[in-house]
């Protein structure tokens, strides 16, 4: 094989691979003799038919995997031989003209991970804001636990329901013409007045109504309703009372602790208390990491790769693409993100280059995730799918690396940054958790959580190790995948076994929307069949939508 390099520029690189028709032959001849004693042909033996015969009968598909073959392998002597770190799985496309029988001319193109300078972080300096959990706080919990856990007691027939009453309703919705719609029809659903659970007016228009009364509600759904058709629509629901309750009184005493399964009050409040600590110690960590990755980014400036940069960016605009169509105006929201592209797009290249400097960090450091961490992060992930599928996304775990590293990286992150904290000089100060949410979203602290990983800086492509994770989620993914696409030799990917192409290093950073804002919460109709499902018009608030900023603790 012939080696030409046709592109030397910045972190691009280009080159030109003539394989002869010789060695394609030599290969095919290979996979001849792997196949031929698996081949079954009428009048001959099994495994005695004659290779010519073989050759003439599976020809061209024996010529198509080796020439597959070739390339893979003709990619990964580049790799070897160049002593390339790939960004991105390269780009490989094979001459049109190509004709069996003749040498084979191969383009590849890729992008190289940066020579990462060494990092500077010795003199680091962080303060540490601290919350104390007061007991005002957990008194407030405790009361929250005590109001979901409220009874409701029976009112008299002539109680006129008030705020705060729960009422059963059966009901039917209809348009403004008098059409039921689909999915507005319900029976046996509880409204607790005033809990804003649904449309604007319902809940409302229900005040003095009696048991086994029939009213005709009046209401208009939210423009940014989840039903288009009903969005922003007039729309009349015909309901009859079946019942009225009233709130009994809840004590805060042992008998709510028993109630959940606890065996005291004080019990329930150091459980609270516990929670309370864990949630602030989370926020004073994601305040300090942010700085941390601050420190970073100033003392740190290489060029990165465009093509990473361009991934992780796409991965931001396509988040905040879906946040504007939640907002009141989707096209005012979108004409401002338009404004602050750039602003976006440095923002990605900031988080490409921290993701690559702590991953240098990690590497030049020994810091590592160990297979028995691994075992238990696989273990937790399998949890979420039922036991048929179970099996199978363990395969899947052991046969991606891509998707392994994707279980690994926040793992390996919060190691790296634990390192960090380590050599930090910090300083403590108590502050109120109003102030450190401040802090955590004020503009000179805004890197948060991150995605690294291990780029194996020693250079072997043969033991390539992913301590991190591809961002197919959010994700992020290079553009390829790690299969094999033998159909077409002029649709080859590399071989995994050449593991060119080291998972993306990002650092994801909150991204701030400053022109856009955030959409009120939609209310939602009533639920239909009793609380058995969901209506089409939506019986509760939907879920909350992703916010753009996504905090370390989020990771």
């Amino acid at each position: 094989m012939q080696t030409v390099e046709t592109l030397n520029e910045g972190l691009k690189r280009a080159y030109t691979l003539t394989i002869t028709a010789a060695e394609i032959d030599s290969k095919v001849d290979a996979e001849l003799k792997r196949v031929a004693p698996q081949i079954r042909m009428p009048g001959f033996r099994p495994g005695k038919v004659p290779a010519n015969l073989v050759r003439k009968m599976h020809g061209p598909a024996l010529t198509q995997d080796a020439l597959n073959s070739a390339i893979q392998d003709g990619i990964q002597t580049l790799i070897a031989e160049q002593r390339l770190r790939p960004a991105i799985q390269p780009s490989v496309s094979l001459d049109e003209g190509f004709e069996i029988g003749n040498d084979a001319e191969v383009k590849v193109s890729l992008e190289v991970l940066p020579d990462v300078p060494t990092p500077a972080i010795d003199g680091l300096k962080l303060e540490r804001l601290t919350v104390p959990a007061g007991e005002a706080e957990v008194d407030a919990q405790v009361a929250k636990f005590a109001e979901q856990q409220k009874k409701w007691d029976d009112a008299p027939e002539d109680h006129e329901a008030a705020q705060g009453d729960l009422v059963t309703v059966d009901f039917v919705g209809k348009t403004a013409d008098g059409v039921a719609f689909e999915g507005g029809t319900g029976t046996d659903m509880g409204v607790e007045i005033g809990s804003g659970r649904l449309i604007p007016g319902f809940e409302d228009q229900l005040v003095g109504v009696k048991q086994g009364e029939e009213r005709v509600l009046n209401v208009t759904f939210p423009a940014d309703y989840p039903a288009e058709n009903l969005a922003g629509q007039p729309a009349t629901f015909e309901i009859t009372a079946t019942k009225v309750q009233t709130p009994g009184e809840t004590v805060i005493d042992d008998t709510l602790a028993t109630s959940l399964g606890l065996e005291s009050l004080e019990q329930l409040k150091g459980l609270l208390k516990g929670q309370i600590e864990q949630e602030l110690n989370g926020l004073t960590r994601t305040h300090m990491k942010r700085k941390l990755l601050d420190q970073l980014a100033e003392g740190h400036d290489f060029e990165v790769p465009p093509t990473m940069v361009e991934a992780e960016f796409d991965q931001i605009w396509q988040q905040l693409q879906h946040e504007a169509t939640h907002e009141a105006d989707p096209a005012a929201a979108l004409e401002e993100m338009e404004k602050e592209r750039d602003d976006y797009r440095k923002i990605a290249e900031r988080r490409v280059r921290l993701g690559l400097l702590l991953s240098e960090i990690g590497q030049a450091n020994g810091v590592e995730v160990t297979q028995q961490e691994m075992n238990r992060l696989i273990a937790q992930a399998a949890q979420q799918y039922g036991p048929e599928d179970r099996q199978r996304f363990l395969q899947y775990i052991q046969q991606e690396p891509m998707a392994a590293a994707q279980l690994r990286a926040p793992l390996y992150e919060d190691k790296v940054v634990d390192f960090l904290f380590e050599k930090a000089e910090i300083t403590d100060r108590e502050v109120t958790r109003e102030e450190l949410q401040e802090a955590i979203e004020s503009e000179d602290g805004f890197a948060s959580g991150t995605h690294i990983h291990d780029h194996n800086h020693d250079h072997d492509h043969g033991d390539h190790d992913h301590d991190g994770h591809d961002h197919h989620d959010h994700d992020h993914a290079h553009g390829d995948d790690h299969g094999h696409d033998h159909a077409d030799a002029t649709e080859l990917k590399a071989d995994d076994s050449a593991d060119p192409a080291p998972a993306e290093a990002t650092a994801e950073e909150p991204v701030k929307k400053a022109a856009t804002k955030k959409p009120a919460a939609k209310k939602a109709a009533p639920k239909a069949e009793g609380e058995a499902g969901e209506t089409a018009a939506g019986p509760k608030k939907p879920a909350k939508k992703a916010a753009a900023k996504k905090t370390e603790t989020e990771a």
